[in-house]
């Protein structure tokens, strides 16, 4: 009988991380994964020591990003433009300062 490694490190718990498949156990993300190693470039011994995981969960996280790419960059996708749309809506008080002393 063969054993699904990868359920034992991804889970997904509706309320928990807004639903989305995390590192069983934390609150890390896969896409939290992906984004540190694919987009930041750290290596995934860097994300075992500074998150207190294993070689498995975060292995376990990228297969999991590799099985279902698209739905996770649509993701990231998503979070990056209501990022960039709370910004636009609400300046930082600096840039305010700023503006308001150049009028």
């Amino acid at each position: 009988m063969a054993t699904k490694t990868l359920d034992q490190h991804i889970e997904v718990t509706p309320g928990i991380a807004g639903g989305k498949p995390r590192i069983a156990g934390h609150r890390i993300t896969v896409q939290n994964i992906v984004i540190w190693h694919e987009r930041i470039g750290k290596s995934v011994d860097e994300i075992v020591s500074e998150y207190d995981l294993t070689l498995a969960d975060v292995y376990a996280a990228l297969a999991y990003y590799y099985d279902h790419r698209s739905e996770i960059d649509h993701d990231i996708e998503e979070s990056k433009a209501f990022i960039e749309a709370l910004r636009e809506s609400a300046p930082s008080k600096l840039k305010q300062k700023l503006h308001e002393a150049e009028d």
